[in-house]
């Protein structure tokens, strides 16, 4: 392991240099004018791989082409490791809030040492290289990998993923592993590696409540007839008691207790939920009275009304009864609930609360149910231990309250669990300008991810 990491910490400027010359192509998959440079960026990673001994090809698709490389050297016993990353990256816009040109990267400092600035240096570029040059490091100290590898990069992450199901059914079999390997997340804090262990899943729906057939003069019809917009808020109003717990029968089926072991890890994380809410003006914790604050952020599920309109919105008063009121809701979901029993849930509890005269219509958006990984799978233990041996402090096992489709399109698709362990840190400018990745988050990437390889091999990693 000490010759993989020294040939690491030698190599870093050329690491560099593969890293700059991957950045310097503007693979934007959302604008089509960039379509070609996005083929360009996947060109040039499966060149990449190929030019380091993997097998590699591009797999195409009715959209962008997927990336797909393997080096099985290690033979049929090794784990066999999925690594999941994207070429793809953002729009730059707003341009003229980049202090450089946002497809020149620059190493600059910053009050943490040199700094990469570029769009796509942590998301995903950055992150991709720093795994590949890991496993380049394996292979000019040891001549191989200790696991069986396949990487799959996609062309469309940061649009939508429009074609990665058609990717994934198109290429099963080439895709079977063990589990998945994800870096596109965050460490804890600059010296605190991170293991993210859960996701919340999603599920939204609009709602419609219909009263009288056309807006009523309010002078006119006021006192008398039905007012949609007040009763469709009435009805939303009832969703939550006033310790914050979500009222819809079964809503909480299949919702499991944090493990006190997990609860405890996070106690020692030191969250400041008031520093936490005061970066967006708030300062008092607003889910369910009973849990933590990290609780409420990743391990429980939520009602959340995005958007609700009714009746005149312009300038000034116009006085009418609105004939309908919408309301547009999202659920964050945590591991064993299902997202269409929620829905039909709430569907029921609008229904049974709808007073005389009003009839109520619902149209059902996206649903993904929630993500864990099992506190005991061995690939998780493996990554605690070799974070532990590259930054000398136990990885933080957060959760995540967002999604991230391409692991719930996994374990559909592909049956399997994955593993998200990144480096990137919050202040990174993800999606906006100035987009940046530490040197040495990128340097500590590489070693941790050496070690990490070696450690689902179940070889020694200090």
């Amino acid at each position: 392991m000490q010759n993989i990491l020294d040939h690491i910490d030698s190599g870093l400027n050329a690491s560099l240099e593969r890293l700059f010359a991957f950045l310097r192509i503007p693979s934007i998959s959302a604008q089509p004018a960039h379509a070609h440079d996005c083929r360009l960026a996947a060109t040039w990673v499966r060149d990449l791989l190929a030019e380091m001994g993997f097998t590699a090809r591009l797999s195409e698709t009715s959209g962008l082409p997927g990336v797909i490389a393997t080096h099985h050297a290690a033979g049929p016993e090794a784990p066999h490791v999925l690594f999941y990353g994207h070429y793809d990256v953002q729009p730059a816009d707003p341009l003229e809030l980049w202090h450089a040109d946002p497809f020149t990267p620059q190493l600059v400092e910053g009050p943490r040492g040199k700094r990469i600035v570029a769009r796509g240096a942590v998301d995903d570029k950055g992150q991709v290289i720093s795994f590949l040059e890991a496993c380049r490091a394996h292979l000019a100290a040891t001549g191989g990998l200790p696991v069986r590898l396949t990487v799959l990069l996609e062309g469309e992450e940061e649009n939508g993923s429009p074609s990665l199901v058609e990717l994934l059914q198109n290429e099963r079999a080439a895709l079977a592993a063990d589990f998945v390997l994800v870096a596109d997340t965050n460490m804890w804090n600059f010296t605190t590696p991170a293991i993210t262990t859960s996701l919340r899943g999603l599920a939204a729906i609009e709602v419609t409540l219909h009263g009288p057939r056309r807006d009523l003069h309010s002078g006119l019809f006021g006192g008398i007839a039905l007012n949609p917009a007040q009763a469709l808020t009435t009805i939303l109003g009832q969703m939550k008691d006033a310790a914050g717990r979500i009222t819809i029968p079964g809503f909480y089926d299949g919702v499991a207790p944090v493990p006190p072991a997990l609860a405890r890890s996070w106690e020692r994380l030191g969250f400041d939920a008031a520093g936490f809410l005061g970066d967006v003006g708030l300062h008092h914790p607003a889910g369910e009275a009973t849990q933590g604050s990290l609780a409420q952020l990743w391990a429980r599920p939520t009602a959340e009304i995005n958007g609700i309109f009714s009746g005149y919105q312009g300038e000034g008063s116009k006085t009418i009864i609105p004939a309908e009121a919408t309301a547009k809701l999202t659920f964050r979901l945590v591991a064993g609930q299902d997202p269409h029993k929620i829905l039909d849930g709430f569907e029921q509890f609008v229904r049974d609360r709808l007073p005389a005269d009003a009839a109520a219509t619902f149209r059902r958006g996206g649903a993904a149910p929630g993500f864990a990984v099992s506190p005991d799978a061995p690939f998780l233990r493996a990554a605690q231990t070799a974070l532990e041996a590259e930054f000398g402090t136990p990885a933080a096992l957060i959760g995540c309250g967002a999604s991230i489709p391409v692991v719930e399109a996994f374990k559909t698709h592909l049956g399997l669990d994955t593993l998200l362990v990144g480096f990137g840190l919050d202040d990174d400018c993800i999606h906006s300008p100035n987009e940046k990745f530490e040197l040495a988050c990128f340097h500590r990437g590489m070693r941790a991810q050496a070690r990490l390889l070696s450690a689902f091999a179940g070889q020694e990693v200090q």
